[in-house]
Formats: C-alpha cells, sequence, structure tokens
C-alpha cells in the first residue's frame, strides 16, 4: 500500500461523529472542496438526488426556531425541557448542513435507490469534514420527517430531509470512539445462507 493510500484508508478508519463541536466551521473555497466530495458519491441514474442547505450565522436561531415551530406541530404537549435543548444544540453548533432528498417518484430508478444515494452522499460529508479536520455529527429525529420543515427549508413533497449534519471543530482531539471489530458482521458465502456472529444472542 503506497503512502497516500494508507493516509486515505487511516482517514476513513479514524473518523467518528461527535456533537462536542467550536468554532470554526468550514469556509469558503474549504467548505465548497468538503461539499464536493457528496458529488462522488454512488448515483443509479446519475439523477444526483441529494440537495445541501448550509445555515450558519444568524440563521441558525432562526432555523431553531423553525425545529421548535415543528415539535410542537408534531407533538400536542411537548416536552419543554426537550424544546430547549433542541432550541439550545441547533441555535449554537458553528454551522449545521441540512442534507435534502430531491426525490423522483415517477423516475425508472426506484426510490430506495434514490435515497440510498443521498444516504451515501451524506456518508462522503462526514468522511470529508473529517479529512479536513472537521467535527461532525448526523441528527435526524421526528423533525426529519415533518413535511412542513422540510418545504420551509427548500423541499417540497414530494423531496424530504435526510437530517442534519452539526459541523465545527472538535473540542477534544482525542473524540474518536473506539473501533469496533468488524469479523462479526462478515461472512463469507459459499452457497448455504451465511450468519453473523453479531446476530447471535
Amino acid at each position: 500500500m503506497n503512502k497516500h493510500a494508507h493516509i486515505a484508508l487511516e482517514s476513513l478508519l479514524s473518523r467518528s461523529s461527535t456533537d462536542a463541536l467550536t468554532k470554526p466551521a468550514p469556509k469558503g473555497e474549504e467548505l465548497e472542496t468538503i461539499l464536493s466530495a457528496v458529488m462522488r458519491a454512488p448515483d443509479h441514474g446519475k439523477l444526483r438526488p441529494w440537495r445541501l442547505v448550509v445555515v450558519k450565522g444568524d440563521a441558525r436561531v432562526k432555523l431553531a426556531e423553525r425545529i421548535v415551530e415543528s415539535m410542537k406541530r408534531l407533538h400536542a404537549e411537548p416536552d419543554p425541557k426537550k424544546l430547549e435543548k433542541r432550541y439550545n444544540r441547533f441555535s449554537t453548533m458553528p454551522m449545521t448542513i441540512v442534507l435534502g432528498m430531491h426525490l423522483r417518484p415517477d423516475d425508472k430508478i426506484p426510490l430506495l435507490e434514490q435515497e440510498l444515494a443521498v444516504g451515501a452522499a451524506g456518508m462522503n460529508l462526514l468522511n470529508a469534514l473529517h479529512a479536513a479536520g472537521y467535527g461532525a455529527v448526523w441528527v435526524s429525529g421526528d423533525v426529519a420527517y415533518d413535511p412542513v420543515l422540510a418545504e420551509e427549508l427548500g423541499l417540497p413533497a414530494p423531496h424530504a430531509l435526510a437530517g442534519f449534519f452539526f459541523v465545527g471543530t472538535p473540542e477534544k482531539k482525542d473524540h474518536e470512539t473506539k473501533r469496533r471489530p468488524v469479523a462479526p458482521y462478515v461472512a463469507e458465502w459459499t452457497g448455504e445462507p451465511v450468519s453473523f456472529d453479531a446476530d447471535k444472542d
């Protein structure tokens, strides 16, 4: 394995999610380069079904307000503590990148494959942020399934939200989680159905 391949692989193997984030978040050309990694996601039919909405500065408070409104729409009696927690989280993160799904239900490409492409785009985004020295976490929750919120962000039905990426600089350099062994999740198929150690009680 050459040096460049080793560095790239180590970046993939060392990535982990964190919401313990502080400033700065990427900006300018660096942010554009990171977002460009999304365009390399596998994409059957070349539909490019992902959409990215960048939220920063004062717009973070506006997004937090919409998140709270969404929670109130979805729940008759939302927990005030949860409202406050969500508001604080969305309004104080250095940057939020909303991942949208620009879906085409009538296309020959199945909806599931379109959604999988968006998921792959999200993973590319996480990996690119990590490779550039930033931290991030992909969150969803009930509000990610609110069509009204999706429309407010520019994704009217049949389009939808795939989640929110909190982005910034990790507060701790050692935030990486312990890497799990891969063996329990891998099996070699030789003609009969396989079983996985990870599924055994």
